[in-house]
């Protein structure tokens, strides 16, 4: 055995311990706490599936109408697809077409593989690029969508790669003092980036293997119209039995600010400085080995889970008319401080996907092109210099 352990491959490729964990779990009813609380809560989304048909198509805002169709897919399941296949081919908004064309993964009708494929040659460049994505990630298709292709890349940034996540979300909220009431809200990709901001992850190429940062800004916060940026170290390891695809467990414990309105930068009801919030994430990575980045192959996609705790003020909601989809509300907290842990009422969990793609219409994919107002080690940089507005600041200062 100490030899094995000296020799991972010939661990790995042991026939006794490749089958030991199948052995062992075969039986077993162990759940996970976000699949119990799943059966448990019940749907905050009070529209009829009308309604929600009649939003997915109609509503001005592709954030509303992709949320609609969000919320009708949770409730009918296949039964929706026909009013995704009419979202997914004559929508103008190529964010709603990229979520709800991801959302076909999760459903079992053989129509979904037809639709993917076909949008492989849509004219939507980013469209296209995720079905290829999503088709190869299904066994839909066998060409793999990682294959030689011009590059840019942006000498002298911060981050080697600034990736943007496409993110669902659910938020499990318990419903008064006990606990045998729970509350479920489904978050759609662009309404989580509304509510909390739009996430980007920032590898750099020497140290993404244990460590990478998670940029946030959220846009709409501020009177003013300036924007609101927070920023995450992630801390963790990277198993690469594969040559290009790394597989990870990453968590952050960030200091921040907790707003007990429940309102990010909302100080009317007092602020609780330097909270240590954690947060977890995993998921694998998958490399390109014709684009290369200071002699690695860098990341095209990536996919993962995450899971933490928020604080969502139902109070001053049921007072304000029971409006929740609007920037900055829920704030992430922990169950761990003493007097912010008390208050700390809602499970959040879900998934993320990103891909490297062409921002600037110039049919080349972009590695870094997206601004990413952090520092490499989870500070904000709102001048993107690669210094801390502030040493140690990882959310805008709301003063």
């Amino acid at each position: 055995m100490i030899d094995q352990i000296k020799n991972p491959v010939a661990l790995a490729t042991d026939e006794v311990t490749q089958r030991a964990f199948e052995n062992v779990c075969y039986g077993d009813p162990t759940t996970r706490f976000s699949e119990s609380i799943q059966n448990a809560a019940i749907s905050l989304e009070g529209r009829t599936d009308e309604q929600l048909a009649r939003d997915g198509r109609n509503l001005e805002d592709p954030a509303l109408r992709e949320h609609a169709l969000y919320q009708l897919l949770a409730r009918r399941g296949a039964k929706a697809l026909s009013v995704l296949r009419e979202a997914l081919y004559e929508d103008t908004d190529a964010d709603l077409r990229v979520n709800v064309l991801w959302a076909l993964e999760w459903l079992a009708d053989p129509e979904c593989e037809r639709i993917c494929l076909d949008l492989t040659n849509d004219a939507e460049h980013r469209v296209r690029e995720w079905a290829r994505v999503f088709a190869w990630e299904m066994g839909w298709s066998e060409k793999d969508f990682r294959y030689p292709r011009p590059y840019t890349y942006r000498e002298g940034r911060t981050f080697d790669e600034t990736i943007y996540l496409h993110i669902n979300c659910n938020l499990y909220i318990r419903l008064g003092e006990g606990a045998d009431m729970w509350g479920h809200l489904l978050l759609s990709p662009q309404m989580l980036a509304r509510i909390y901001g739009q996430a980007k992850a920032c590898p750099i190429i020497e140290t993404r293997e244990k460590e990478i940062v998670i940029s946030k800004t959220l846009n709409g916060l501020h009177e003013d119209g300036s924007l609101h940026h927070e920023a995450f170290l992630f801390r963790g390891f990277t198993e690469r039995s594969q040559p290009n695809q790394g597989n990870f467990y990453f968590e952050t414990q960030t200091e921040r600010p907790l707003f007990l309105s429940g309102k990010a930068n909302d100080t009317s009801e007092g602020v609780v400085e330097r909270v240590n919030v954690p947060f977890a994430r995993e998921g694998q990575w998958f490399l390109n080995e014709n684009i290369k980045v200071k002699g690695e192959s860098a990341i095209e996609y990536v996919r993962g889970l995450f899971q933490g705790w928020a604080f969502v003020n139902l109070d001053r909601i049921e007072k304000s008319g029971g409006e929740f989809l609007f920037p900055g509300n829920s704030v992430l907290s922990t169950l761990h401080h003493p007097e912010v842990g008390p208050k700390t009422n809602t499970f959040l969990n879900g998934r993320f996907k990103g891909k490297v793609v062409d921002w600037d219409g110039d049919d080349v994919l972009d590695l870094n092109y997206l601004p990413a107002y952090a520092t490499a080690k989870g500070e904000v940089d709102t001048d993107l210099d690669g210094v801390p507005d502030v040493p140690g600041m990882t959310v805008s200062d709301w003063r």
